[in-house]
């Protein structure tokens, strides 16, 4: 039986990594990736750039599945722009998860999520559509993640913790339990959180106790 296509809406870095999830996966084939004028033909990972974002349109009425491939750092616009224009299209945005991955059963993950390798999103988690878990990254047990998030490679979300929607987590940042980070705020790398933050706030140093 054969598998559903899908097609990729980036064809940036995030596009290779969300390659390889897919790959592993093994539930759809990619039909290719959506990328600017200049990668058009270009290849990624031995799958063509076959269109640009006005091509999405035509793409919809030939293929039923998409995801949102361009990367976050800091700001979310462009993926909550492409995942509103995917769905106003009619496009199906499934939720990946990696094999390698760790996903409770008792958590809740939404459409458009892809969940990397090696990740682990802990009992009664429930983190929103569109979202990146990247690869290493741990989400505790009662987490609330928002729509349009990125948790980075190796982040720590403790339990009971809140991320706005829209927010960045920076590689190897820690976030206490408890905490509240609202909408569009951007955790710099490396960064331990340990009091709530008010929207668009930057975190770049650490909290003291």
């Amino acid at each position: 039986m054969s598998k559903p296509s899908l097609i990729l809406i980036g064809a940036g870095g995030h596009a290779r990594a969300c390659i390889d999830v897919i790959e592993h996966l093994d539930t759809f084939d990619i039909a290719g990736l959506i990328g600017n004028e200049e990668e058009l033909q270009h290849e990624c990972l031995g799958y063509r750039v076959i269109a640009t974002d006005s091509d999405l349109p035509e793409l919809a009425k030939q293929y039923q599945y998409a995801i949102i491939t361009v990367g976050q750092i800091e700001s979310a616009l462009v993926r909550q722009r492409l995942y509103r224009q995917a769905l106003a299209l009619g496009f199906k945005l499934p939720t990946i998860i990696s094999p390698t991955a760790y996903v409770s059963r008792h958590a809740v993950v939404g459409d458009g999520t892809i969940v990397m390798h090696g990740a682990i999103v802990n009992a009664s988690a429930m983190v929103g559509n569109n979202c990146i878990v990247n690869t290493n990254a741990l989400i505790e047990h009662d987490v609330i993640v928002a729509d349009h998030c990125h948790i980075s490679t190796g982040a720590i979300v403790n339990g009971t913790a809140n991320i706005g929607i829209g927010s960045f987590v920076g590689s190897g940042s820690i976030i206490k339990q408890g905490i509240t980070l609202c909408s569009n705020c951007v955790v710099g790398m490396g960064i331990s959180v340990r009091h709530h933050h008010a929207e668009n706030s930057r975190i770049l140093t650490s909290s003291k106790l």
